[in-house]
């Protein structure tokens, strides 16, 4: 089962920015919609940021002008740059496919922001 593979997390202090990578073998990103996810010591997983195969991109609302999602489909990774980061943005981030995440979930990366 394709896995993908989630890098670039780390300590960063609140205000700070931080850029999330995503890649995964094969055509996935060029024919499915992907998706960033994040999950928070004691909740659950919860739906970031989307890209469609076509390019659109959507938010949740509580990263909405802070977060951007993007894609190099040449590079087969998608990339989340994350700015204006927040202590409830703390969690460990992993990427799958939207709306459906059908790969297996990766190891995730863990973003800690420090008040």
């Amino acid at each position: 089962q394709v896995q993908p593979v989630e890098s670039g997390g780390g300590l960063v202090q609140a205000g700070g920015s931080l850029r999330l990578s995503c890649t995964a073998s094969g055509s996935i990103f060029r024919i499915n919609g992907m998706g960033w996810y994040r999950q928070a010591p004691g909740k659950l997983r919860e739906l970031v940021a989307l890209i469609t195969s076509g390019g659109t991109t959507n938010y949740g609302d509580p990263v909405k002008g802070r977060f951007t999602i993007s894609r190099d489909i040449a590079k087969n990774t998608v990339y989340l740059q994350m700015n204006s980061l927040k202590p409830e943005d703390t969690a460990v981030y992993f990427c799958n496919t939207h709306p459906i995440p059908y790969l297996g979930w990766g190891k995730g990366t863990l973003v800690t922001v420090s008040s």
